[in-house]
C-alpha cells in the first residue's frame, strides 16, 4: 500500500494512541471500575466482586504496559520510515487520561492529531464511546486543543489479522482436527443491533474477520478447520439479552458433540490484557481442562511488526485523503475497508446523544 509518494503525514503534527486504560495496582481497582462504569448504578459489591479479577494479577491490569510497548514500537517505525511524527498516549478510564494527552499536545504547540483507536471494530463502546471521549476531552482543555482525528476502523485490515492467521497456524499444526473457536467481547444485542451505518456491524465484522483466518489456515495447512465465533466478558443484568454463546458454554457444548481439541482465537482483541488472560486464560482453560478437552489460546497481534506498521499505514491513509489525494485502502475478507467518518446516527449511545467527534454527528 502507497497512499502518498511521500509518505508525509501533512496535515498531522501529531498520532495520539487511544485506549481503554487499567488500574496500576491493587488501590487503583475499585476506583477505575467506578470510571468504567459510572452512571449504570452498579452497585460497589459487584464491582468489588469483579475486581477479584484483577487481585489475581496482583491488582493490576496487563493493559498500560501493553500500551507502553506498543506505543514504544510505533515511534520506532516511525523513525524508521523517516516519518517526524511525535506520539502521545491517552486513556478513557485511568491514567494517563485523554484530556491529560490532550493538554500536553496543546502545550506543546501541535495543531490537528490522528488518533489511532486500540478497537478494531464498530460499536457504541468500541468505537462511538471513544469518539465521545476524544470530544470531551477537546471540551475539557478547551482554547487550543488541537482538531482530533480519529482513524478508520480496521478490523479487516491485514496488518491485524495476519499475524493472527500466522499464530493459530503454528496452533494446529499438531492439532490436524482441531476446532477454531474465535472469541470476543459480548455486547447487548441492542448495542450490535445499532452498530454501523446500517447496523448490525459489530457481529457481521467479526463473523467476516473470523471466515478469513479459518480460510487462510485451511489455505496454508491444506486442512479445513471448522470454526465458531463465541463470546465472553458478560457484564449486563440478566434480562438484557447479550450476543451468546459464551465461550465456556459453547465449550461444554463442543465436547458433547465430540470435539476433542480447540484452539482458542481471541479475534475481537488487539492485545493480550485482562479479557484475554482472566476470562481465556484463567476461566476458559479450566474449563477445558475440566471437560478433559485440549485446548490452547493463540496471542493476538500485540506488537507484531505487522500491526505496528498498520498503524503507520492508518496515519499515511488517512493524511493523503485529507490532502484530497487518491488513496488505497487496505483490507482483506469479504467487506470494503470501513469508512472515515462516520454516519449520523452510528453506533448510537444507549443511554442519550452526546458530542462526538470523527463523524457526521
Amino acid at each position: 500500500m502507497a497512499p502518498s509518494p511521500s509518505g508525509t503525514a501533512a496535515p498531522y503534527d501529531a498520532l495520539l494512541l487511544v485506549s481503554f486504560g487499567g488500574p496500576e495496582g491493587p488501590e487503583d481497582v475499585v476506583p477505575f471500575l467506578e470510571n468504567v462504569t459510572r452512571g449504570r448504578g452498579i452497585p460497589r459489591e459487584r464491582l468489588e466482586e469483579v475486581g477479584e479479577h484483577y487481585v489475581r494479577f496482583g491488582g493490576k491490569s496487563p493493559i498500560n504496559d501493553l500500551n507502553r510497548a506498543l506505543l514504544h514500537a510505533i515511534r520506532t517505525d516511525l523513525v524508521a520510515h523517516d516519518i517526524d511524527l511525535p506520539v502521545y498516549w491517552g486513556n478513557r478510564n485511568w491514567h494517563p487520561y485523554l484530556a491529560d494527552a490532550v493538554a500536553r499536545m496543546r502545550d506543546d504547540g501541535v495543531t490537528r492529531t490522528a488518533c489511532f483507536v486500540t478497537s478494531a471494530y464498530s460499536a457504541y463502546s468500541s468505537c462511538r464511546q471513544y469518539r465521545e471521549d476524544l470530544a470531551a476531552a477537546v471540551a475539557d482543555v478547551g482554547e487550543g486543543a488541537p482538531r482530533l482525528d480519529r482513524l478508520r476502523s480496521y478490523y479487516n485490515h491485514p496488518g491485524f489479522l495476519a499475524p493472527v492467521v500466522d499464530a493459530v497456524v503454528d496452533a494446529v499444526a499438531d492439532r490436524p482436527a482441531a476446532r477454531l473457536v474465535f472469541v470476543t467481547h459480548s455486547i447487548p444485542t441492542s448495542m450490535n443491533d445499532g452498530s454501523g451505518p446500517r447496523g448490525g456491524a459489530y457481529l457481521a465484522q467479526h463473523l467476516d474477520a473470523a471466515a478469513y483466518v479459518a480460510h487462510r489456515v485451511s489455505t496454508v495447512t491444506g486442512r479445513n478447520h471448522p470454526h465458531d465465533l463465541v463470546f465472553c466478558s458478560r457484564s449486563g443484568p440478566p434480562q438484557v439479552p447479550w450476543l451468546e454463546p459464551d465461550v465456556n458454554d459453547h465449550l461444554e457444548k463442543l465436547v458433547g458433540d465430540g470435539v476433542a481439541s480447540v484452539v482458542l482465537v481471541p479475534i475481537g482483541f488487539v492485545s493480550d490484557h485482562m479479557e484475554v488472560v482472566y476470562d481465556l486464560d484463567t476461566e476458559a482453560l479450566a474449563t477445558a481442562d475440566r471437560l478433559g478437552l485440549d485446548a490452547v489460546r493463540v496471542p493476538t497481534s500485540g506488537t507484531d511488526a505487522r500491526f505496528v506498521s498498520m498503524v503507520r499505514d492508518l496515519v499515511l491513509e488517512r493524511a493523503a485523503a485529507e490532502r484530497g489525494e487518491p488513496v488505497d485502502r487496505s483490507s482483506v475478507g469479504g467487506g470494503p475497508a470501513c469508512w472515515d467518518l462516520c454516519a449520523a446516527g452510528c453506533c448510537p449511545n444507549p443511554r442519550g446523544d452526546k458530542p462526538a467527534l470523527g463523524g457526521a454527528r
